[in-house]
């Protein structure tokens, strides 16, 4: 083993990506092997480090090599059960598996998956007594239950690999065992952002055709509320994929058909708000009547919706509705109704209601308001006077948009309000709010 190998072994031993690229840049072997003797592929997936193990693959590194157990990088990769891993390796395979091995890794994902990630980790090591269960993020957005137990630690994830490999594949699976995979955990933690239902949404949505839309939206009508909040959100990302095929205005067509008719007869408030949401992002004209209607509705996450729901600016009837909202006991309800209102410009009666908003006991709701508010389009001397006074705010997110704000304003208390926001850290490198300093001195001092 030369050095730069053993420096790269080190490097995935420790978890360092970027070490770990440098030394495949400058010459290390991607299928060196680590102190056990196997491929530090094998350890990196191990050890579900995304970045590394696509470092070493793009570097060369053989996901197929048959190790002495008689498995593969690839195969334990599916074993492990994380889907972002095993899309490192699909996303930079030039050529095509033989069928014996795909049919291989096919078995294996499925195996896991019927099982479950604990029931296969019991079989495998015998241990007795509660796994060790926790939830972590596989990918930028999706999260996934990473279970130990006898020793042994796999992620929970086997469904998606399953869909992905079978996508990657070419293989058209039912939407029906699709729709099983996307809402198999529906009432467990994490459910929302488990891999397996985004796995599964995605390849629907990307299957685009009549007849996969019409049976995915045909679940509108299941008696589960999980497989329509499950279409609720297929279509709204369904909603942002217009530019994917030339029939899109079809698909436009449909939802705007469909929509209606379901958020007049959903009983399930959780799946109503989402239904409500596509109702909006779709701009249907029946969303005014629906956000007048559903204002008093008695679940908040409905509620928050209806703030949404209005065209803006506001009229006199749906100013009435946002700001009755603004009062409304839940939080939530109160941060949309200030982030509606904050745009506006209001009269003196309404203005009161904003300005209650910006004192609001809840940091959320003041600071969704203070947003709101400072590139909103009052510039009245108390919605001014209002912002100045936040810059006393704990929060210096609050502050920064209070100073924002004045400075949007004009106001010649802006280099002192910015000076109050303090050193702001590397999060704001892409906000605009921190050039509201140098645009107003732009505008105000000239020669300065």
């Amino acid at each position: 083993m030369t050095e730069l190998d053993a420096r790269l072994a080190d490097a995935v031993a420790a978890g360092d990506a970027e070490a770990a690229g440098d030394l495949l840049e400058a010459g290390a072997d991607p299928d060196a092997a680590g102190e056990d003797g196997l491929p530090v592929l094998c350890a990196a997936v191990a050890a579900y480090a995304v970045e590394t193990v696509e470092a070493l693959v793009e570097a060369g590194a053989d996901p197929d090599r048959l190790l002495p157990d008689g498995t593969t990088p690839m195969l334990r990769a599916v074993e492990g059960g994380s889907p972002a891993v095993v899309s490192a390796f699909l996303d930079e395979r030039s050529t095509p598996l033989p069928e014996a091995e795909r049919d291989r890794l096919l078995v294996a994902a499925r195996w896991w998956y019927e099982r479950g990630a604990e029931g296969e980790l019991r079989r495998l090591t015998g241990a007795d007594g509660p796994a060790d269960t926790r939830w972590v993020r596989d990918g930028a957005e999706d999260r996934v239950e990473e279970v130990t137990l006898g020793g042994r630690t796999v992620r929970g994830g086997h469904g998606a690999v399953l869909t992905q490999l079978e996508w990657g594949y070419r293989i058209l699976t039912p939407v029906g065992e699709l729709m099983a995979r996307a809402v198999r955990y529906a009432d467990g933690e994490g459910a929302e952002e488990h891999v397996d239902r985004s796995a599964a949404r995605w390849v629907l949505l990307s299957r685009r055709s009549a007849e996969t839309w019409r049976e995915v939206v045909a679940y509108h009508r299941h008696p589960s509320p999980a497989h329509r909040a499950f279409v609720a959100d297929y279509l709204a990302l369904d909603a942002l994929m217009p530019g994917v095929t030339p029939h899109h205005r079809w698909y436009e067509k449909r939802r705007a058909e469909l929509l209606p008719g379901w958020a007049d007869t959903e009983p399930d408030a959780g799946v109503l708000a989402r239904v409500l949401r596509v109702v909006t992002e779709e701009e249907l004209p029946e969303a005014r009547e629906f956000g007048l209607r559903y204002a008093g509705h008695p679940d908040p996450r409905v509620r928050s919706r209806v703030p949404w729901m209005f065209d803006q600016p506001l009229d006199p009837e749906t100013t009435r509705a946002v700001c009755g909202l603004a009062r409304d006991p839940d939080a939530g309800v109160r941060v949309a109704a200030a982030g509606v209102l904050g745009g506006e410009e209001l009269g003196e009666q309404d203005r009161a209601v904003l300005l209650t908003l910006l004192g609001d006991a809840d940091p959320q709701v003041r600071n969704r308001a203070v947003r709101a508010t400072a590139r909103g389009d009052d510039c009245s001397p108390e919605i001014t006077e209002a912002l100045a006074e936040l810059l006393d705010a704990e929060e210096q997110d609050i502050r920064l948009s209070a100073a924002y704000g004045l400075a949007l304003r004009d106001d010649p208390r802006t280099p002192e309000a910015y000076a109050r926001v303090g050193p702001l850290g590397p999060e704001y490198e892409h906000d605009t709010r921190p050039d509201g300093l140098w645009r107003w001195r732009v505008r105000n001092e000239p020669n300065g």
